[in-house]
Order: structure tokens, then sequence, then C-alpha cells
């Protein structure tokens, strides 16, 4: 094949790791917005409920709505920051910072959602009977809410259906690079069904005119949402510490190394997320050993023009030129020498390959 020629990706077609492709990439800003719109008016309607009923279902329900507020905000906010221009103290970027503000997220998630409706719900079944007043209210702006959830929850499904590609929803949660979407989606659902338990609660309140059971309602919407944070955790920390770009990806991008004619082979590759839509790339590569430097560093650049086309989010690259161990073993090029050599050394000539009487430096550094 001819130099600067792309290797062209296939469509997707395998299981779940290959199926993601291009999946986990993109902002989710839509779906953001979307869910922070609704958690606003649902917060406010949930809390006026309250303030009606008495309903601790409703108070849980309510301070959930505005801890999901907040990390909408929250979200937003670390995208903007993501964007700001690498610089001395961060020469990388701010990529990264999605992946905090996203970690963040999770942790008001369980302390303010939680965590409190835990210790409210406990409350409330430790009073024992009490009677909801007004508990239409409550149905009502329950049934409010659910609408609300559910057109927001239809957003995010939409926008991650744009990205998923042949992947679950659980595997795109799972292994999407772009932290908003998976939140927004677990988010919405833990909503819906918190929704669901809180009318449960709610309903066997008035079934039974017992008030226990919207404490029980209560309880559950506590351990739903620790679930669901305790997911968003341990996923935002793996994207933390740094996962490793997908198998399509960095086949992508050996694909668009090797394809050079004065490649030999790639000795090894790593490629990193340093955040949603920028991978850190590193490559050992055996050039023919016959280049030039200048021809080297020309092979370089197509290649790195060749990865850029296969990966477009492959934005910092480093590519090292190396020898195989096959050939190191032949001894086939200059021996190695410790520390430095003077003009009066007896193997200067055989090592530095310069004659001692040319005028050079007495010393040269190895």
């Amino acid at each position: 094949m001819a130099a600067g020629a792309n290797y062209v990706k296939e469509p997707d077609t395998e299981d779940e790791s290959e199926a993601m492709g291009e999946a986990g990439h993109g902002h989710g800003t839509k779906a953001v917005i979307a869910a922070l719109l609704a958690n606003l008016a649902v917060a406010a309607a949930k809390f006026g409920g309250f303030l009606i009923t008495g309903s601790s279902s409703m108070l849980a329900e309510s301070v959930h709505s505005v801890a999901d507020s907040g990390n909408q905000g929250l979200l937003l906010l670390g995208g903007r920051r993501a964007k700001k221009a690498a610089d001395d103290a961060h020469p990388f970027g701010y990529g990264r910072e999605r992946y905090f503000w996203g970690f963040v997220v999770a942790l008001v998630l369980f302390t303010l959602g939680s965590l409190f409706a835990i210790q409210e719900g406990l409350q409330k079944i430790g009073e024992g009977h009490h009677k909801l007043e007004s508990p239409e209210w409550a149905i009502g702006i329950l049934a409010f809410a659910l609408v609300a959830e559910g057109l927001s929850f239809r957003t995010a499904i939409k926008e991650a259906d744009k990205l998923r590609g042949q992947a679950n929803y659980w595997q795109f949660i799972r292994r999407a690079k772009s932290p908003e979407l998976p939140v927004v989606l677990l988010e919405d659902f833990g909503a819906l069904i918190g929704l669901v338990l809180a009318l449960a609660g709610i309903a066997m309140a008035v079934i039974t005119g017992d008030g226990v059971w919207d404490g029980y309602g209560t309880l559950g919407i506590g351990i739903l949402l620790g679930l669901i944070a305790v997911v968003l955790v341990w996923e935002m920390k793996s994207l933390l510490i740094g996962e490793s770009a997908s198998k399509k990806d960095v086949e992508a991008m050996r694909a668009a190394i090797e394809i050079e004619p004065e490649v030999i082979r790639v000795i090894h590759l790593r490629a990193e997320h340093i955040g949603p839509e920028e991978l850190l790339v590193g490559a050992k590569v055996e050039f023919l050993h016959e280049l030039t430097v200048v021809e080297v560093s020309q092979t370089i650049d197509r290649v790195e023009r060749n990865i850029r086309a296969n990966v477009p989010w492959a934005r910092v690259i480093y590519l090292e030129p190396d020898v195989h161990d096959e050939f190191r073993a032949t001894g086939g090029y200059v021996a190695e020498h410790q520390g430095h050599i003077g003009r009066d050394d007896p193997d200067y000539a055989k090592i530095t390959g310069q004659h001692p009487a040319i005028n050079v430096e007495d010393e040269i550094w190895s």
C-alpha cells in the first residue's frame, strides 16, 4: 500500500468490547440540561407536596430531586472546565475535570440523597403509626413527577442511542468514557424507580391507614440511591485513574502505523484516556534500519497523521524508534559504552567512529 494510506474501520459487529466503537464519546449536554430542568420543576412540586401531606417519601424525593439538580449543575461545570487549554501546570489539559466532577456527583447522590432518605425512613418506621394528610396531593404530584422524569429519561435514552453502537445500556454505562450520559441515565432511572416506591408507600399507607408504609417507601428510595451512587463511584474512580483505549481503537492505531512501508513492526503500543475525547498514545516502532534520521522523522509525521485520521481523539502521540530484540541479539548495531570517552582512550575510534586527531571536544558523553 502507498505511504500515508489510511486503515478504514469496519462497522461494529462484534461483542461488547468491540460494540462500543465510538460509544462513550460525546458530552451529552442536551440530556444534562433536560434533566436539570425536569429536576428543578419536580423538586419544587415534591417539596410543596411534603408541606401539604407531611409524607416522608415526599420529603426524601424532594431532597433526591434537589441533589439531582445540583448534580446536573456540577456536570455542566465539569464540561466547561475541561475545555481549558493546557498550561505549564497541566500540560495534557484539563479533560479529567469531567471525571472528577462526575465523582463528586456520585458522592453528593450518596450523602444528600441516599443517607438522608435512609435516615428519614428509619425515623418514620421507628415512630410507628401516623396518618398522612391529603394523600391525594402527594399522589398527584408524584404522577406529575413521573411524567417529567420520564421525558428527561427519554431524552437521555435518545442521546445514548446515538453513541452506544451495538452495546446494551449496561455495557454503555460500564464502558463509556464520557461521564455525563451514564450519570444522567442512572439518575433518571433511579428517579423513576424512586417515584414508584414513593407511590407504593403512600398507597399502602392510605389502604392500611398506617403511615409506617410511607417510611418503608422512603427507606427503599434511600437504598436504591445508595446502590446507584456506589456504581457511579466505582465507574468514576476507574476513569480518574486512567482507562485504556478500546480494543478497536488500539487495533486501528496499530494498523495506521504498520501500513507505512518504512515501518517494520510495532513493538508495543499503549493508549490511555486523559479525557473523554482525548487519548495519550505512546508506541515503540521499528523502522527500516537504513533510514536516515530525517527519513525517520518524516515517517513519524505520516504515521501521526494516519493515527489521527483513524482515531480523531488520539490527541497526544509519542512514537519512539527502536529495534526488536531479534535484531538486538545479532549485535548488528553500535556497541553500548559507559561513562565518557577521552580522545586518548584506545577504544575511542571504535566506539565514537571518529579519529582521535579530529578537533572535537575532549570528552563525548554517551
